[in-house]
């Protein structure tokens, strides 16, 4: 088959990095992939950093990017607002990629969940899949746990997109730990198009020595905001956690503004907290750390459930965002996991609750089913073969 994967990240790159896993994944069974980028590129997500070589083709379009989490105002990277022209020219650039490539298979990320304010994009691509001859399988991907909807006229409008465009929707998650109907108001005509695939994950990281840095020694206590341009509260209360810790404690720090940032919490920073750049080998670290102080995206989940680490979770809430929480209501039935709400944790509590979460150890092997790309990739066959 033919695939062409559609994707924009914007406030993180959780979106970005779950499509990576799930083109390679199809590569590998001997598929040929096109992944279409509409967000910031992100090389250091590439497969590489899991040790393999990518087999499939990444198309970058013009990017946009968020300010806060303001979705409905989009930027060029530049900072200029993106304008209908910028849009107009996004919409071109993957309309051609569509009929130059021709698939058997066209996957739009979070759309029609989701990225709204990208609809005429979407829009342009469904219309024009629909059109080619023979018409390529028409399929929706979504992760776990979806932004409940504010509104129910958007919840019928996506329904409406969903039954007149779609043949299927994926969902990567495993039933067992959640269902997209805790997020997302189920009716038949959505429930008739699921295809839950499990978790969508890199492989487990491989057991490694820990290195001589103190970073990496059994103690240390790590914190990550993973790689998008938020966190700012969750690194200012671990500081403050620090502060109450014998421990030391390492901040890795991501996202575009990444160098701001590290020098801003270096001038905060006590004497047993170090603060670095998000590392390559993050999850291979997890192993090795006495515990993880994080928020509470998809990958994250993944990292924690896969590694086993002790984790602290403080689950990104701002303007109202309820993903993060929710997923964390989940998580927190689980042993070794505290989940804690960011705007109002004082340092003193969270390094206690540490202290807690470690004195659990580690949990064993959950029995989740985190070969989701591959489940994927068989769910898309199956449909392709019988539609």
């Amino acid at each position: 088959m033919k695939v062409l994967i559609a994707v924009t990240h914007l406030l993180g790159i959780g979106h970005l990095s779950r499509m990576i896993v799930l083109a390679q994944a199809f590569a590998t069974q001997g598929h040929k992939v096109v992944l279409m980028s509409g967000g910031l590129p992100a090389p250091h997500l590439m497969p590489a950093r899991w040790g393999s070589a990518p087999s499939f083709t990444l198309a970058q379009l013009p990017p946009v990017v968020v300010h806060g989490t303001n979705y409905a105002q989009l930027f060029t990277p530049q900072g200029a607002r993106a304008d209908e022209a910028y849009f107009a020219g996004r919409r071109q650039r993957a309309v051609q990629l569509l009929t130059e490539y021709a698939p058997d298979v066209v996957i739009t990320e979070l759309f029609p969940f989701g990225r709204r304010r990208l609809a005429h994009e979407f829009m342009a691509l469904l219309e024009t899949a629909a059109q080619m001859r023979p018409r390529p399988l028409l399929l929706s991907s979504v992760r776990d746990i979806l932004e409940p909807p504010p509104r129910v006229l958007k919840v019928q409008q996506c329904e409406s997109i969903l039954a007149d465009w779609y043949d299927g929707i994926l969902v990567h998650a495993d039933r067992r730990f959640i269902t997209l109907g805790a997020s997302w108001p189920m009716s038949p005509r959505i429930e008739a198009k699921l295809h839950y695939t499990g978790f969508v994950a890199p492989p487990p990281p491989e057991q490694a020595p820990p290195r001589a840095e103190a970073w990496a020694e059994k103690d240390t206590v790590l914190v990550s905001a993973g790689g998008g341009a938020v966190g700012q509260v969750l690194f200012t209360t671990a500081l403050e956690g620090a502060a109450h810790s014998a421990r030391p404690w390492q901040l890795l720090v991501g996202g575009s503004n990444a160098e701001a940032q590290i020098a801003r919490l270096r001038a905060l920073a006590p004497a047993n907290a170090r603060i670095r750049p998000l590392r390559r080998d993050f999850r291979t670290l997890l192993l090795h750390a006495a515990a993880l102080v994080s928020m509470c995206g998809y990958n994250t989940t993944m990292d924690i459930l896969q590694t086993g680490v002790p984790a602290v979770l403080m689950p990104f809430d701002e303007k109202g965002e309820k993903e993060q929480s929710l997923r964390g209501q989940s998580l927190a039935r689980l042993a070794g996991i505290a989940v804690m709400a960011a705007n109002t944790t004082k340092g003193a509590a969270l390094a206690s609750a540490v202290e807690q979460v470690i004195a659990g150890g580690r949990r064993g092997s959950v029995d989740f089913n985190f070969d989701g790309a591959r489940s994927a990739v068989a769910s898309v066959e199956r449909l392709r073969a019988h539609p």
